[in-house]
């Protein structure tokens, strides 16, 4: 199993266009081979930034590659775009293969 996840720093006062955006995209995770679960965590705050981290889990990274190189990744990421200043930098891309 794999799991993919991505941190977002998003702008205090920006959190709930962030969620929304969330909320209303359609991903088409479900029609993709390899894939098992999605969730949106929202984390700490501090006076900068609401830390988020998008969470999917897959039956492998070769389920997970093949996705970010289809036209389902290209159709979900099209409707990912924020307001300006919602974010302080890009996400940060984390990948772990599961051992136990």
């Amino acid at each position: 199993m794999f799991i993919a996840m991505n941190r977002f720093k998003v702008a205090r006062g920006s959190e709930e266009v962030f969620e929304e955006m969330w909320r209303n995209r359609d991903s088409y995770l479900d029609d993709v081979p390899g894939f098992k679960t999605f969730n949106l965590l929202k984390g700490p705050a501090n006076d900068e930034y609401t830390l988020y981290s998008s969470h999917s889990t897959w039956a492998n990274r070769d389920a997970f590659d093949a996705w970010t190189e289809s036209e389902a990744f290209q159709k979900a990421h099209s409707q990912a775009r924020a307001p300006q200043g919602t974010y302080l930098s890009h996400p940060d891309f984390e990948g772990f293969e599961v051992i136990l």
